[in-house]
């Protein structure tokens, strides 16, 4: 029952969104590489709204720098993992991520990332940059604490039933966005 009920203030709008998208630019000077990536439309109304609400979202990021081998596979460069927080401040008045103030959460700029190749690439060598993005906002264990505090239920994250751990994953992984894209490394 009192999962019904949490799940009953999770549930998203019926609308129409726009699927997530990841764009970035990257840019070789030399040795350097810099890769400067963009979410869109990440992050979607529901989980706006529960955002709105208190909630803070983990904004995970994945970037690898490839260089590309004719005829042959894709040789793996560098890679980076960052964690960012992303929450709505009504005392910023809008949204926050890691501590920066953005203009609204439809474009996200995420952090600048940059590489330092071991050595001087041939100048014919061409790069490409992948990235991942996914957005946690509710955990399983979360939606198990709305569920515990609704019905004022005294069950551990241990006591529970294995059905009750998957249904609270699913529900928490439909709530999490995702988005991949690649983008040319560009030599001046």
């Amino acid at each position: 029952m009192a999962l019904v009920a949490a799940l009953g203030l999770l549930a998203p709008m019926a609308r129409a969104e726009e699927p997530p998208r990841v764009t970035c630019s990257a840019t070789r000077v030399g040795r350097r590489v810099v890769v400067r990536p963009e979410a869109l439309a990440l992050v979607a109304p529901e989980l706006e709204r529960l955002m709105r609400l208190g909630l803070a979202g983990r904004l995970e990021v994945e970037l690898t720098l490839l260089r590309r081998r004719p005829l042959w596979f894709s040789e793996r460069m560098d890679a980076a993992r960052l964690t960012q927080v992303l929450v709505y401040s009504a005392k910023e008045g809008g949204w926050v991520l890691d501590g920066r103030l953005l203009a609204g959460v439809g474009t996200l700029e995420l952090e600048r990332v940059a590489w330092t190749l071991e050595e001087e690439p041939e100048a014919e060598a061409t790069f490409v940059v992948e990235v991942g993005v996914r957005l946690q906002v509710v955990t399983a264990a979360s939606l198990g604490k709305v569920a515990q505090w609704l019905t004022q239920g005294e069950k551990t994250e241990a006591e529970r039933s294995a059905l009750t751990r998957g249904l609270l994953r699913t529900v928490a992984e439909d709530l999490t966005r995702r988005a991949e894209g690649r983008c040319n490394v560009q030599s001046p």
